[in-house]
């Protein structure tokens, strides 16, 4: 290592351009997407499965964390420039660590359900009640936010009135520890959990041929909708948010590293992907929800027969008149 390779990488391209662009996009499609979904949920309330119940609190977390990107969207915008006070930076941080973790402990909770439901219909039989998705919801969010609250102790917001997601270089090298443990309990253990349940469901219903294809079908999709978010969101934010910090360790020691630049590039382009799981996670809900499929499908089949009906009117004006222009 050497300090000869100590460059600074363009800092204000990434925050001022593309994150609050991205955000933007995250807060509408999620807003829309997530509120659409909650509204099918609770018009089915009678019908509330116990999977509903994680996909409810699913959407709830993404609604928590899309109502704080506007702050986010005006600090990026006016340059990094945080004028709404170091609590309320900490809140906003706070309600993402929430909606990211909640969003990959409750796609975990879907998952096992999924497996136990599938792979051991008869030992599940039963046992797998609202009641105890109702509660194991509550112990998820409950865990989340014992894991989330330490980040809170840290500082956000210095004289330049930043609002950082992490923390100052002073306290760099204990908030690495912090991270890695919280990487490792609130994120690996969760993603190997689902990936073996997933793999399993998948791996009985592609084998089986009394498993109606139907069944298959919704099978094969959800787990796609899986493998995207966790690689595309999760792995690549936690893999270079812990490399980030280990760099700022070395610079902090005084050692510049080769890689530093082009971690920082892939540490900014992960945190505008992980936003976009409160956009993608309503994905889910087509895919577990057999009823809000149905109910998606009628409504894009309802606006292709308007924009089908709002094309024919508009070819049919436009042609009157050049019939006329022949004509004469």
């Amino acid at each position: 290592m050497n300090k000869t390779y100590c460059s600074q990488p363009n800092k204000k391209f990434f925050e001022h351009t593309i994150l609050p662009t991205l955000y933007i996009l995250v807060f509408i499609v999620g807003l829309v997407a997530n509120g659409w979904g909650l509204k099918s949920l609770l018009h089915n309330w009678k019908k509330l499965g116990n999977i509903n119940v994680f996909l409810l609190n699913l959407g709830l977390a993404d609604i928590l964390y899309l109502f704080t990107l506007p702050f986010l969207i005006a600090y990026y915008l006016k340059g990094s420039k945080w004028i709404f006070g170091e609590a309320f930076c900490k809140v906003t941080r706070f309600c993402f660590n929430l909606n990211l973790y909640c969003s990959i402990g409750f796609l975990t909770c879907i998952s096992v359900y999924r497996y136990l439901g599938i792979v051991h219909p008869m030992r599940s039989l039963g046992r797998l009640t609202v009641t105890h998705s109702v509660v194991i919801s509550v112990i998820v969010w409950i865990l989340v936010s014992v894991q989330s609250l330490p980040d809170m102790f840290y500082p956000k917001t210095f004289t330049n009135s930043k609002c950082f997601d992490t923390t100052s270089n002073k306290y760099i090298k204990s908030y690495l520890y912090y991270t890695i443990i919280w990487t490792f309990v609130g994120f690996c253990i969760p993603f190997l959990i689902t990936v073996g349940s997933y793999g399993h469901v998948t791996y009985i219903v592609c084998r089986s041929n009394t498993v109606d294809k139907d069944l298959k079908r919704r099978s094969l999709k959800l787990l796609v909708i899986l493998i995207l978010l966790f690689s595309v969101c999760y792995v690549p934010y936690h893999v270079f948010k812990n490399l980030s910090l280990y760099s700022r360790v070395l610079i902090y020691q005084n050692i510049c590293s080769k890689w530093d630049s082009g971690v920082f590039i892939a540490r900014q382009a992960s945190r505008g992907l992980v936003s976009l799981n409160s956009a993608l996670n309503p994905l889910v809900y087509l895919h577990v929800n057999e009823d809000m499929g149905v109910q998606f499908r009628q409504l894009l089949q309802e606006c292709q027969d308007k924009f089908g009906c709002l094309f024919q009117r508009k070819s049919r004006s436009v042609s009157v008149p050049q019939t006329e222009q022949d004509d004469l």
